[in-house]
């Protein structure tokens, strides 16, 4: 648990009263309400620390920089994962999404009953609370959630003398404005001087990518739209002061998580998670900041501390259910020692990883590791940048040696272990080495008891985790019956399964009469990861095929296609097509996909899944017969 100062009052009803008749009485705690901080949160897409104030040579961004002189940087904050939705969920909530079920991509999870989002906290105590513009929570959020939440969204709306807590988010550096057609990026930098437009000859080139004018181009454009993002913080901080505004508000700046480039967006590297973070604060409330303006500090922050930071600033107190700790104000918590991380569903590829990092070592567990890191995990999206295009066809003309090589290969470790102060890059996995062996266990050991004490849902297939608890949120399901979600022997299962020991064999395929259909996919599961090793219980595979859950029996179809029992499996995969459940689909579709030709019987229901209702089917029923059509 995290540990908590004393909380103030809650609100009365005479002040509530006040409040109605537009007065100012004291709110929470007996501050008045022009005693609370505004709060203006400026967020950027998709750009890991890229800016001239964490040392980057090639950055031009000087209003971030000024923003850093008069603030606190901090120099140790991490996203909860590399990718927009589920990292909002985690802000928006102060919840770790694995807990709650909204960690899958672009998903529809449902909310615990206890839960709020942060802002009504806000709210309840007199906050104006404004979002521009966007929401993309993997849930829908109530409408009491914001004041307003649109692109023209702003404080300037609120009552004379009403404290505010505003978000602006810039969109300018996402992923997709890298990639953006010649014309566009052109009107984009018309107005750059010639010191800040970014000379691809001169790109820094991360060592795990490969070198070529396309990656060049990519990284330079990418510091263009920084430089532009950097151009509307510069306006949105002079609009504070313009507003007479400045001396009452504290300032974060930061990423919704790392650079938008391949590798580093969606993945669980310092690349994707590791993000600028900024805190200014004005000489009102100097003495909540945790340095002087100016300085750094190392402190280890994570997205699911957003919340409850801002309602200590606020002066709110931080409901029990948040899994956050406060990282400033009255109700600050003792220092983290560790930041966590997950990737599950990424668009329409199914995956499953965990990360625990600490200021040293970051360990990272890959429970799906025959999932290659890019082959044959084609994500459209993601392949629409030109980096992405280059690097696959250069490990298809097998051109590729070193780390951009690694990231092509048809599998991943199960573990991965880095030095990040002196391996930044994360290249070098320690994993194997006795000389870590201590660091690993470490590491291990607090991701087990991070799953554990989350409930981590993430360990169910996507299908399962949405109907085992029926109508009501998966949180709330696990927590009134844990029986109902045996956490510890899922991990146990889940741990064996992803180990890729030839000696579980026999073991997993005992797995496979469990009474819980989530044992029985890790059965399945774990002897599709070890392949041709799983012959001797093909037998007990083929007979999974049946299984009253229709995502074991997609698991067990996948183990007997790496079997080359393909024929047996494709007759099984087929049907599975048509179930009602959408992630069964996607589930099969996936395996289905992978087989290129060998798939051929199942053409006809690839492309009628071309107008499947769920878009991350109809996606991939569009790169399968893509490959179909170019063999014609």
């Amino acid at each position: 648990m995290t540990h908590r100062a004393s909380r103030p009052l809650l609100l009365g009803l005479g002040a509530l009263i006040a409040l109605a008749l537009g007065g100012s009485s004291a709110l929470a705690g007996g501050a008045p309400k022009q005693d609370r901080p505004n709060i203006l949160w400026i967020t950027c897409e998709d750009i890991s620390p890229n800016v001239g104030c964490y040392g980057d040579p090639y950055a031009v961004t000087p209003n971030i920089d000024r923003l850093a002189s008069e603030g606190v940087r901090y120099t140790n904050a991490f996203a909860t994962i590399g990718v927009c939705a589920p990292a909002r969920s985690t802000i928006i909530t102060g919840m770790f999404p694995p807990s709650i079920g909204t960690q899958h991509m672009r998903c529809q999870g449902q909310l615990p009953e206890e839960v709020r989002c942060y802002p009504e906290y806000l709210r309840d105590v007199g906050y104006y609370c404004t979002n521009n513009v966007k929401t993309d929570y993997n849930f829908t959020h109530p409408p009491e959630t914001w004041d307003e939440s649109s692109n023209r969204a702003t404080y300037r709306n609120r009552d004379e003398g009403q404290p505010f807590f505003a978000i602006f988010n810039f969109t300018s550096c996402h992923e997709s404005q890298i990639r953006l057609p010649e014309a566009q990026y052109q009107e984009r930098v018309a107005d750059f001087t010639p010191d800040e437009r970014h000379d691809p000859s001169k790109a820094p080139v991360p060592p795990y990518h490969p070198d070529t004018p396309a990656v060049r181009r990519d990284w330079a454009r990418y510091a263009d739209m920084i430089t532009f993002m950097d151009k509307q913080v510069g306006e949105l901080l002079q609009q504070l002061e313009d507003d007479g505004l400045a001396d009452d508000t504290i300032v974060f700046f930061y990423s919704d998580h790392g650079a938008g480039m391949p590798r580093g967006k969606r993945w669980l590297y310092d690349s994707s998670t590791r993000v600028p973070f900024i805190v200014r604060f004005p000489e009102k409330y100097a003495h909540l900041a945790p340095a002087e303006a100016g300085e750094t500090t190392d402190r280890l922050i994570s997205f699911v501390d957003l919340a409850p930071t801002v309602l200590s600033l606020a002066g709110v107190e931080i409901p029990e259910s948040m899994q956050g700790s406060a990282f400033l104000g009255e109700q600050e918590a003792e220092p983290r020692s560790y930041v966590h991380g997950f990737r599950d569903r990424m668009d329409e590829r199914y995956d499953l990883l965990r990360m625990v990092r600490d200021k040293k070592y970051k360990y990272i567990r890959n429970f799906l590791p025959q999932m290659p890191y890019f082959h044959h995990q084609y994500i459209g999206y993601m392949y629409e940048m030109p980096t992405m295009r280059d690097w696959q066809t250069l490990a298809d003309a097998g051109a590729l040696n070193g780390p951009p090589a690694i990231f092509m290969t048809m599998g991943k470790p199960a573990e991965e272990l880095y030095d990040v102060e002196i391996d930044p890059f994360e290249v070098n996995n320690l994993a194997l080495d006795p000389e870590y062996r201590g660091t690993l266990d470490r590491l291990r050991g607090e991701l087990r008891r991070w799953q554990t004490e989350i409930v981590d849902l993430g360990l169910l297939h996507e299908a399962d985790m949405r109907t085992r608890f029926g109508s009501g949120s998966p949180y709330d399901g696990a927590r009134r019956d844990p029986a109902s979600y045996p956490i510890d022997r899922i991990l146990d299962a889940a741990d064996l399964a992803s180990r890729n020991d030839p000696s579980d064999v026999a073991t997993l395929a005992g797995l496979l009469d469990d009474t819980d259909p989530g044992i029985r996919w890790w059965g399945a599961t774990g002897l599709a990861i070890r392949g041709t090793s799983s012959l001797p219980v093909a037998g007990r595979l083929v007979a999974a095929l049946d299984d009253p859950s229709p995502w074991v029996r997609v698991a067990a179809a996948d183990a007997l296609c790496r079997l080359d029992r393909t024929d047996e499996a494709v007759a099984a995969l087929i049907p599975a097509m048509a179930d009602a459940n959408d992630w069964v689909r996607l589930a099969a579709i996936n395996v289905l996909d992978r087989l290129d030709d060998r798939a051929a019987a199942a053409e006809p229901s690839l492309r009628a899944a071309l107008d499947d209702p769920n878009n991350y089917v109809v996606r991939v029923a569009e790169h399968a017969v893509e490959a179909f059509d170019e063999a014609e």
